[in-house]
C-alpha cells in the first residue's frame, strides 16, 4: 500500500489525530489539495532523493468512536476481512488529511557498487533494478551506480493505461535497440496483463532493466516472470523487509544486512554485509562451486561404472556364470575407506587463483556454455570407464593365467591403484588434504592385506612377478588417459590455462 499511518491521543489536551506517512504517488490523493507537493517530490527526485509525503487529520471523540466501531465490526467478518478493514480505514481516516510536511533522504550507495556491477556484466549477468523509488531517482540512483553505461541511451515507459499505449512503446523500445529500459510500476501492470511474453522476450535482450514504483509484489511477479519464460537462473539481492517476497521467489536470495532491519537477510539463502562482496561470492566461491560439483559428480559416476564394467566383462569371459566378481568387505572398502577420502578431496581443487577469478570476470561468463557438465562430459566418462573396467580385467586374466585363483586380489589391487592415478590426474592445484588423503588410503589398502586374509594370499601379493605386473596392469589403464591430457593442453588448452 506504500504508506502507514497510526492514531494517537494527546494526554494533556486529549485531542486525538491520525498521523501518516508514505510515498507520494499514495499520498497525494489523501492530502488536502496544494499546489506545491509534486513539484518539490520531482526537485528532490532528480536530486537523488527518497521522499516521504507526512500528514495528519484531526479526530474528534464522535468520529474516533464511528471509526472503531466500524472497524471492530471489520476485524470480526469471516470473509474478506483484510478488504473491510482497508475500506474502513480509507472512509474514515484516509481523506483530506493535513500536509504536514516532505522529507528528501539521500540514499548513498555502498562502497564498490559501481565496480561490482561492472565486473558482473562483464561476467554475462544482467542486471535488473527493481525499485520503489520514483522514476527520477531511479534513474539518477542508475546513473550513478554505472548501471547504465556512458554511451547507453536510456528510455522511459512510464503513465501506461491502456494496450494500445503498450503496443506503440514496445515497438519504440523494440526499433531502439540495446538501451536502459526504465519502467514505472503502473506502465509494468499494464505490460504484464497484456503482453506479457513480448515484454520478457524484448526485455531480456536488453543489458539493463530498471523497474520503479514496484510494490512488494510486482518485484515477485517480475522474478517469476523471467524464471519461467527466460528458463534462466535467477538471483534476488535485497536489503529490505519489501524485499523479501522477492528473495523468497527467486532461485538464489542474497540478503543485505543493513539499516533497514535483517528481515531481508534472515529470509534469504546467503547474508552478506555489503553488496561488493556479491563479487567474489559469485565469481569466485560459486564458479569453485559449480566446477568442484560437476567433477566430483562424473567422478563419483566413473568409480560406480568402471567396478561394474569389471563385473561385465568378468562373467563375459567365463560363460556368463553368475559369480560375483568383488564380495564382502571388499566392496565396501571400495566405496568407503579405499577411495572415499581422495574422490572427496576434489572438492579442494581450483583451476586458477581467487585474484585471477576477480580479475578475468569472462571466466564466469564461459560456465553458460555448460562444459563442465553435459552429455559430452559424461558419454567421455562412461568411455574412459569401459576402458579402464575392460583394460584391467582382461589383462589381469591374460597375464595372470597360471595363478587364476588369485584373480580377485589382482584385479582389485590394479582397480584401487587405477582410482587413486585418476583422482590424482585430475588435480589442477595440489592442497596438502588431497596428498594426506590418497597416500592415507594407499597405506589403509596396504594394511587391510594382512587384515583380510580371506581375499588375499601375502606371500603371493609381495612376489615379485606379482608387483611388476600389477604395474603393467594399471600402466596400461592410466598412461593412455595422461598422454591424451597431456596433448589437449598442449594443443588445445582452456581458457584459464593462459592466465596462469
Amino acid at each position: 500500500s506504500k504508506r502507514m499511518g497510526i492514531i494517537v491521543r494527546c494526554r494533556t489536551t486529549g485531542e486525538i489525530h491520525f498521523v501518516q506517512k508514505g510515498a507520494d504517488a499514495v499520498m497525494a490523493r489523501i492530502v488536502e489539495y496544494n499546489d506545491w507537493l509534486d513539484e518539490e517530490c520531482g526537485n528532490m527526485a532528480r536530486d537523488g532523493l527518497r521522499t516521504l509525503v507526512v500528514g495528519r487529520k484531526r479526530l474528534s471523540a464522535d468520529a474516533y468512536a464511528r471509526f472503531d466501531e466500524a472497524y471492530q465490526r471489520a476485524k470480526l467478518a469471516v470473509v474478506g476481512r483484510a478488504d473491510a478493514m482497508q475500506r474502513v480505514v480509507e472512509d474514515f481516516l484516509e481523506s483530506n488529511l493535513e500536509l504536514l510536511g516532505l522529507t528528501g533522504v539521500e540514499d548513498r550507495l555502498q562502497d564498490n557498487v559501481r565496480a561490482t556491477l561492472e565486473l558482473l556484466g562483464n561476467a554475462g549477468v544482467k542486471v535488473w533494478m527493481l525499485t520503489g523509488d520514483k522514476v527520477e531517482t531511479a534513474t539518477c540512483v542508475a546513473v550513478s551506480a554505472r548501471l547504465v553505461r556512458r554511451d547507453q541511451r536510456i528510455h522511459v515507459i512510464a503513465g501506461l493505461r491502456a494496450a494500445h499505449e503498450a503496443t506503440e512503446a514496445l515497438e519504440t523500445l523494440r526499433a531502439l535497440g540495446d538501451c536502459c529500459l526504465i519502467i514505472d510500476g503502473d506502465s509494468l501492470h499494464v505490460t504484464m496483463d497484456f503482453f506479457r511474453d513480448e515484454f520478457v522476450q524484448l526485455a531480456s535482450t536488453l543489458s539493463a532493466v530498471v523497474c520503479c514504483r514496484c510494490s512488494p509484489t510486482q518485484k515477485a511477479d517480475v522474478v517469476r516472470l523471467l524464471q519461467r519464460f527466460t528458463g534462466k537462473r535467477v538471483l534476488a539481492v535485497g536489503d529490505g523487509g519489501n524485499d523479501v517476497s522477492m528473495i523468497q521467489a527467486a532461485d538464489v536470495g542474497v540478503g543485505l544486512v543493513g539499516k533497514e532491519g535483517k528481515q531481508a537477510s534472515l529470509a534469504a539463502d546467503f547474508s552478506v554485509n555489503q553488496f561488493s562482496y556479491l563479487a567474489r561470492l559469485l565469481l569466485w566461491h560459486g564458479r569453485n562451486s559449480y566446477k568442484r560439483s560437476a567433477k566430483l559428480a562424473q567422478f563419483v559416476i566413473h568409480r560406480g561404472l568402471i567396478i561394474s564394467i569389471m563385473q561385465v566383462v568378468f562373467s563375459a569371459l567365463f560363460y556368463f556364470a553368475p559369480i560375483a566378481l568383488f564380495q564382502g568387505l571388499l566392496l565396501v572398502g571400495y566405496t568407503t575407506v579405499y577411495t572415499m577420502a581422495p574422490v572427496f578431496s576434489l572438492v579442494l581443487d581450483r583451476d586458477v587463483t581467487e585474484d585471477i577469478a576477480l580479475l578475468y570476470p569472462e571466466l564466469y561468463a564461459e560456465l553458460t556454455k555448460g562444459r563442465s557438465l553435459s552429455y559430452k562430459t559424461f558419454f567421455t566418462w562412461l568411455l574412459i570407464s569401459i576402458y579402464q573396467g575392460g583394460a584391467l580385467m582382461m589383462i589381469a586374466v591374460w597375464l595372470f593365467d597360471t595363478e587364476f585363483i588369485h584373480v580377485v586380489s589382482i584385479a582389485f589391487t590394479g582397480l584401487v591403484l587405477n582410482e587413486l592415478l585418476m583422482v590424482a590426474l585430475e588435480i589442477r592445484t595440489w592442497h596438502r588434504w588431497m596428498i594426506w588423503s590418497i597416500l592415507g588410503s594407499l597405506a589403509i589398502y596396504i594394511a587391510s592385506i594382512w587384515v583380510l586374509p580371506a581375499y588375499f594370499d601375502v606371500s603371493f601379493i609381495l612376489s615379485a612377478a606379482f608387483i611388476w605386473k600389477t604395474v603393467v596392469i594399471t600402466a596400461v589403464s592410466s598412461v593412455p588417459l595422461y598422454i591424451i591430457k597431456l596433448l589437449r593442453r598442449i594443443y588445445a588448452p582452456p581458457s584459464y590455462a593462459k592466465l596462469t
